[in-house]
């Protein structure tokens, strides 16, 4: 619809979450309405749509497929245009696989930096297990899920790597832990992109 109304030759892309609104060519009696009446058209790319699904559902208990959430991830992908001003947007479609929806919102936990990745280089040794877990829980870190490998990484045979899947309040509780980890010898790599950072 945006092309159409600039006057381009209609383009598709690939898969989208926004099935809903991912016409090849707008319709003969839609587009004219749309050029009388509205005055701007927000593109948003599937990561801000998938946050809005995430975020209506977390913030607002409103399960909505990827083309219903686009009037939010439109305000997302444009926060200072929308900001101190009231907004009204229509929030429709639940037709979303549930499958689908549980991987958005891992997704999103993960982008949040609820839940993160690390890598953590030990001594092959009795306690050291231990000592992680320990220095996790002291910082309210939830343990979701630990794979220890002493085989197939290049490691030392006297070494070993843990991967520590951990639930956390935020990218600044995520860091608080791993710092932590850190301060007290181990080696801690964070395995997610958005916080190579840290």
């Amino acid at each position: 619809m945006s092309r159409s109304l600039a006057g381009l030759s209609p383009q598709s892309g690939g898969d989208t979450l926004a099935e809903g609104i991912a016409v090849k060519t707008p319709g003969v009696l839609t587009r004219p309405i749309v050029a009388e009446l509205i005055d701007e058209i927000i593109l948003v790319n599937e990561r801000q749509i998938e946050w809005a699904v995430g975020a209506l559902i977390e913030h607002q208990r409103t399960i909505s497929e990827g083309a219903g959430a686009a009037g939010l991830a439109a305000i997302y992908s444009s926060q200072e245009r929308f900001k101190n001003k009231s907004v009204g947007i229509v929030v429709c479609g639940g037709n979303i696989d549930s499958r689908l929806l549980g991987t958005i919102l891992n997704r999103t936990l993960i982008s949040d930096g609820r839940l993160v990745r690390i890598r953590v280089g030990i001594s092959d040794e009795p306690g050291m297990l231990a000592k992680i877990a320990y220095s996790i829980s002291k910082h309210q870190g939830n343990i979701i899920e630990v794979y220890h490998q002493r085989l197939f990484y290049n490691v030392p045979a006297k070494l070993a790597k843990l991967d520590v899947v951990i639930e956390t309040r935020g990218s600044d509780h995520a860091h608080n832990i791993v710092t932590t980890l850190r301060s007290i010898g181990f080696e801690v790599q964070l395995l997610d992109e958005q916080f190579q950072s840290y």
